[in-house]
Order: structure tokens, then sequence, then C-alpha cells
């Protein structure tokens, strides 16, 4: 149990280190460093403790094993930079302001690193984000999955290219179209 407390304080802190550093990129430092602390809240961190593996998200594998994730459920209600946060109560998904649509995929960019490390690539953010969008068929606003394709679109051009600044001065831009 003590591993797993360490293991996932460290697994936290990698990411919000790399949700700090991709924040700064699209210019909101700010919640980039305030990101995720409702992960060290108890309902979040003990079931995090009881589910973590190292190698996937601890409520990913507690959904696997219970079908839900009472960590979640806390998750989503206090943090808008996801998606399910703005899901209006009769279902219909609406329109994420400019500055979460930009956590988010600073999140999502995080995520990708601490769990991939050396194997992450724009690329294989862009795949898991289509194969998440087709496969779950997640109930995301049109507009804010538009950004979200677009943003890591423009992430993937920038790898390819070498100008990784352009392509993060153009999501800023898109952000706010």
């Amino acid at each position: 149990m003590f591993k797993n407390v360490i293991g996932h304080i460290k697994t936290i802190l990698i990411h919000k280190y790399w949700v700090f550093i991709y924040a700064c990129k699209l210019g909101i430092p700010w919640q980039g460093f305030v990101h995720d602390l409702s992960k060290f809240s108890f309902i979040e961190f003990s079931e995090s403790v009881k589910f973590y593996s190292g190698f996937e998200s601890p409520i990913t594998r507690c959904k696997r094993v219970n079908g839900y994730s009472f960590a979640w459920q806390h998750h989503k209600g206090r943090n808008p930079h996801h998606f399910e946060y703005w899901i209006d109560s009769n279902g219909s998904p609406i329109n994420m302001p400019s500055k979460y649509k930009l956590e988010m995929l600073a999140d999502y960019l995080a995520a990708g690193k601490t769990y991939m490390k050396k194997e992450f690539s724009y690329e294989s953010e862009f795949k898991w984000y289509i194969n998440r969008v087709v496969v779950e068929n997640i109930n995301i606003h049109p507009e804010t999955n538009d950004f979200m394709l677009k943003a890591l679109s423009l992430l993937c051009d920038g790898a390819k290219n070498n100008n990784m600044r352009r392509a993060y001065n153009l999501i800023k831009k898109a952000s706010h179209d």
C-alpha cells in the first residue's frame, strides 16, 4: 500500500509538471499551476491509491474493475477542463470556454507524456483522441471537438515541420475563434 501511495503521488506530480509546461505554452500558466488539485482530496486520492498500477490511470482501472469510479464522479464535477463537466442535466453537451479547452488540451498531452513516457508523440495523442471520439462515441460539443481536432492537427504539423512555437500560437488563436 505504501508503494502505491508513493507511486501515485509521483504520478500526480509528473502529470502536473507536464500540464504546467503545456499550459505555459498555451498561455494559461495559472491554470496549469492549480490543475487537478482535487486529486489530493480523500475520495480521489484513496480510490486512486487502491487502483494504482503505474502504467494507466487508476480511474480507468477502477472503471474496468467496478464499472464506475467515485473518484471520477468527484473529479469531473470539480474540474471544468473536462468536457464531461459541460454536459447539461438533459445530457446535451455545452461548448467549453476557451481557457478550459486549452487546459483540456494540456491535460491530454500531459497524460500522454506521463503514461507513454518516451513513446509519446503528438501523432499518438491525435490517434488516441480520434479513437476516443469515434470508438467511445463521446458526448462532446461539436465546437469543443473541432477545437481539439484542429489543435492536435496543428501540433502534429508543428512537430513534422519543426515549428512548435507557430503551432502553439495558432492554437491560442483558434481557441478564441
